[in-house]
């Protein structure tokens, strides 16, 4: 199993409830293999040392999550050259009629227009086709904004296969199971998923802000008019903002959002509960996160290992795939 996460912006409770707690659940199940996708963040200008800074605490905050070097493979992306070398092989197999149909691409140079774009945004999705295939994953958990990727990904690995042999395992998108992988929605656009580029900050509930910022972010939580007799009920059409509120105490408690919505006839209530929980839920990775930025050679130490064991299994499929497409092997 394969899955990246980029060192831009800062980590947010959606990150964790929709993906990260779940790569800490598929370490143990599974060959798990996680990166920090340093070179996609290089689609859009970044400040060298802020980006430097970003990586590590990215490293940090995964570790305080709960990866385990010792269990799961965990580097940046930059350190195992293999991505790139493989992402232009298959830049070499993708066509610019299917990469300009990425809905993200459109997307993104909405504004700016095409003119202004760099090449990389155009072709990153090939760069996390290989990414994904240099491991041999079969199991890539995606949201439903990397869906197409995904796809684009097996018809990179199909053609290839079929016109140069079989050489690259055609992976298969991971569906979340019940409780897991949850889509968790802006406090104040609860229409609208949570996001690191989100144009409001206080709709947002980041990974290490302290408790009395994620208190007043839940009190000013969006919910709505009705505050009659069934108000607090879980219904995400109707009542996006309450809904919201209840699937987050639900997935910090490890019950159903129906269920939570039946010991509550207010909103009050609810809120002040739901950020209690939430301060709870995020403390102990607060204060690891802390612990391993006094400590850098933690992080440092987990990088090195697993670009070390990332690159002894990336090289055997860049080999195999050199040697499909017909490149003579380094004497």
């Amino acid at each position: 199993m394969l899955s990246g996460i980029q060192p831009t912006g800062d980590f947010h409770l959606g990150n964790y409830l929709g993906a990260l707690r779940g790569w800490v659940e598929d370490q143990h199940e599974h060959d798990s293999y996680f990166c920090v996708v340093d070179l996609h963040a290089l689609t859009i200008p970044r400040d060298p040392a802020e980006l430097r800074a970003k990586s590590m605490e990215c490293a940090n905050l995964l570790l305080a999550v709960g990866l385990d070097p010792d269990v799961c493979t965990l580097f940046l992306q930059s350190h195992v050259p293999e991505h790139a070398e493989l992402s232009w092989l298959l830049e070499c197999t993708a066509s610019m009629g299917e990469l300009r149909r990425m809905t993200q691409f459109k997307e993104k140079t909405a504004r700016g227009g095409e003119e202004a774009a760099r090449v990389g945004l155009f072709t990153y999705p090939v760069l996390q086709a290989a990414d994904i295939l240099l491991y041999d994953a079969d199991r890539v958990p995606v949201g439903d904004d990397q869906r197409q990727h995904l796809e684009l990904t097996r018809d990179l690995a199909t053609r290839f296969n079929q016109r140069y042999g079989e050489t690259f395992v055609v992976p298969a998108a991971a569906i979340p199971a019940a409780g897991r992988g949850a889509r968790i929605m802006d406090l104040q656009q609860p229409t609208a998923k949570m996001s690191k580029s989100a144009e409001s900050p206080q709709g947002v509930v980041l990974l290490l802000d302290p408790p009395e910022a994620i208190e007043r972010k839940v009190k000013r939580a969006v919910t709505d008019a009705d505050t009659g007799t069934g108000s607090v009920r879980y219904d995400p059409a109707a009542k996006p903002g309450v809904s919201n509120l209840l699937e987050l105490l639900g997935l910090a408690t490890g019950r159903a959002p129906a269920q939570v919505a039946a010991d509550y006839s207010q909103y009050g209530p609810l809120k002040v509960d739901t950020a209690a929980a939430l301060v709870e839920l995020l403390r102990p990775i607060q204060q690891r996160y802390w612990e391993l930025t006094a400590d850098p050679g933690v992080a440092e130490k987990a990088l090195e290992q697993g670009a070390d064991k990332a690159h002894s299994v990336a090289s055997v499929t860049l080999r195999r795939a050199r040697h499909s497409v017909g490149l003579l092997p380094r004497p």
